[in-house]
């Protein structure tokens, strides 16, 4: 009890609907043992008890720091040692987990037909690997693996053959909030770790490393061993004694007795003089007082274990995730084979299903002469009269459409360049389709692609054959799954970067992005648009003409996209930082050593268009 008082759980159970607080639940444990050991009389208030037939765990000497703490407690014939509930509050994990309520959890939102539970994934994680560890998940699904790896700091990999899978988990990803915990290696972590540990702070260098995990709640692990080799319940026992005894000797003297300080009552009787009854409740404070500080000075000598599911969370803090990217790899053809391991020959089965069917390209046809090619408004799109086959090396289309909205408009001829299914667009690609299409007296060529590699972004236009880059829509990846339509924005082109490069006084440069430059085939001319088409932008200020890596980031918008951000990060957001990154001209940097600068541009729609410009 919070008095010290010891009492039957069952009856404190049976008076009462929970414990009151403060009181410590415990059990009486064995304090002898079988191994040969030492053998000696142990007075305990006023009562000798042995050993036998076993030895005590413990010398003499450290028996009593045991006493002095009152770890021990009597039965009927021999001594127990106390063990307390919360001296090791915690439990290792096994491995049956019904504590987990099976493998889908209601309180996952669900996103997915088959979603298994963070909380089974979660413990995975953090039973198999430590911080800044590869988590690989091959069947990816909603991305619970790779969310629950992005919470817990560990690096991941997961694949899936749907588009729908990889989709959900890239938007459930980005668009979460994680906690920010403690790093052990940051000067953050060395003040938690000297709060929690009472330990002198750490003069370690820190590098921000997350393989050094993070500052972990931990619990004491007490044992008996550490309680008798304590040497500092001593110097308490010692310390509060000069304040327990004379108080003891006073209490006698007023009430005639002689009582040992077991035998001290917990309640001072009525008919005691006031003087006595001050005494004996100046001695049991004291007396509990004296216990408490025994208590504190086991949990914090005793040996404790860090809790790796529950490390500190620095509030203060907002975290997202991490920069990933998102593959695709060409499929591979799958043979099949029988029981005896031999190949099955499926052609010679005779299966309706082996017949020729539609080749990407007619798909890709089908699909442009239905839905046509789509800018950056709506109401700017493209609608071919006629789109037929053409025989050439490149150009695999004729499309005829209109100049202009009325019957008279001219018509223009567009050749029609559809790249790999699986693959990239390079620049030299758009050189060969290019001249094949002035060769053949086209107007215009228009490419269609899923990616295009940077260096196609400086090629727009090749003598009078202006060239249009057309991003084709992720769903003509379904092929034939895939219903032709006039409302999906299947095949769509942004347009080109206005850019203006500022030069400052100092020798750094600025940028300015001043709109889009979208060529109209419907006119027959390029047209700008205005910075509130752009959701965001970004500076690669040492571009190597191989990868594009973001090293300035800035966001325009119609809209507010200061509300939008709140909103999703649920979260105040620093005005002054923001207003740096709200901007149509960026942050002063240093002239390029590689001598260009790229700036990729991203639409509302997710469209995106990069330009490469030369510094000197």
């Amino acid at each position: 009890m919070p008095n010290g008082e010891r009492l039957s759980l069952n009856r404190i159970l049976k008076s009462r609907d929970e414990l009151p607080a403060g009181a410590r639940v415990f059990r009486k444990d064995t304090i002898t043992s079988q191994s040969p050991g030492t053998r000696y009389d142990v007075v305990y208030e006023g009562r000798t008890y042995r050993s036998e037939p076993g030895y005590w765990k413990t010398d003499a000497v450290r028996m009593a720091n045991l006493l002095k703490a009152r770890r021990v407690e009597p039965t009927s014939r021999k001594l127990s040692y106390v063990r307390y509930f919360d001296d090791f509050p915690v439990f290792t994990l096994n491995n049956v987990w019904t504590d987990l309520g099976g493998i889908q959890s209601r309180a996952d939102p669900k996103i997915y037909v088959v979603q298994t539970a963070t909380s089974v994934i979660e413990r995975c994680i953090l039973m198999a690997t430590d911080p800044g560890d590869l988590v690989l998940d091959p069947t990816c699904g909603s991305g619970t693996t790779a969310y629950v790896a992005e919470q817990w700091g560990r690096r991941w990999i997961t694949i899936d053959t749907s588009r729908v899978a990889l989709a959900l988990a890239r938007a459930r990803i980005m668009g979460a909030r994680y906690p920010y915990y403690y790093l052990a290696d940051s000067r953050e972590g060395q003040l938690k770790e000297a709060e929690v540990s009472r330990m002198v702070l750490s003069t370690r260098p820190v590098s921000g490393s997350i393989r050094h995990g993070f500052v972990y709640e931990r619990v004491p692990h007490i044992t008996l061993k550490s309680i008798a080799n304590n040497v500092e319940i001593d110097v308490i026992w010692e310390q509060w004694q000069a304040t327990l005894e004379p108080l003891r000797a006073a209490l006698n003297t007023a009430l005639g007795k002689a009582w040992q300080e077991w035998e001290i009552p917990r309640e001072a009787e009525v008919s005691w003089p006031s003087e006595a009854t001050q005494l004996h409740a100046a001695w049991w404070q004291a007396r509990i007082a004296r216990q408490k500080a025994i208590d504190a000075s086991i949990a914090a000598k005793a040996e404790y274990e860090e809790l790796y599911n529950k490390p500190y969370e620095d509030k203060k803090k907002v975290r997202v995730a991490g920069p990933f990217t998102v593959e695709s790899l060409s499929p591979h053809r799958v043979l099949a084979v029988d029981e005896d391991d031999e190949l099955i020959d499926q052609v010679a089965e005779q299966r309706g299903d082996y017949a020729a069917k539609q080749s990407f390209p007619q798909l890709v046809l089908e699909n442009l002469k239905v839905a046509g090619v789509q800018q950056v408004h709506k109401a700017d799109k493209l609608t071919f009269r006629t789109l037929n086959l053409w025989p050439g090396q490149y150009i695999c289309a004729e499309g005829l459409y209109s100049e202009g909205e009325t019957e008279a408009a001219p018509q223009r001829r567009a050749a029609i360049f559809i790249g790999p299914e699986f693959g990239t667009v390079t620049r030299p690609d758009l050189v060969s389709a290019v001249r094949e299409a002035a060769d053949a007296g086209f107007d215009v060529l228009i490419a269609c692609a899923f990616s295009y590699e940077a260096h196609t972004t400086e090629f727009n236009r090749l003598g009078r054959v202006p060239v249009l880059k057309a991003r084709m829509n992720a769903d003509l990846h379904m092929a034939h799954d895939l219903k032709p339509t006039s409302t999906g924005n299947l095949f769509v082109i942004f347009g080109e970067p206005d850019i203006t490069l500022l030069p400052e006084p100092d020798g750094t440069l600025r940028v300015k992005v001043n709109g889009v430059d979208v060529f109209k085939p419907q006119l027959g001319k390029v047209e700008s648009s205005s910075v509130d088409e752009i959701a965001c932008w970004f500076i690669d200020t040492e571009y190597n003409e191989e990868s594009f890596f973001v090293r300035h980031a800035y966001f325009l918008g119609a809209n507010d996209p200061y509300s939008a951000l709140k909103t999703t990060l649920k979260a105040e957001i620093n005005a002054d930082a923001w207003a740096t990154l709200h901007s149509d001209t960026s942050r002063p940097f240093a002239k390029p050593q590689s001598g260009r600068i790229a700036v990729k541009v991203i639409n509302h729609l997710g469209d995106e268009v990069m330009k490469v410009f030369k510094v000197l």
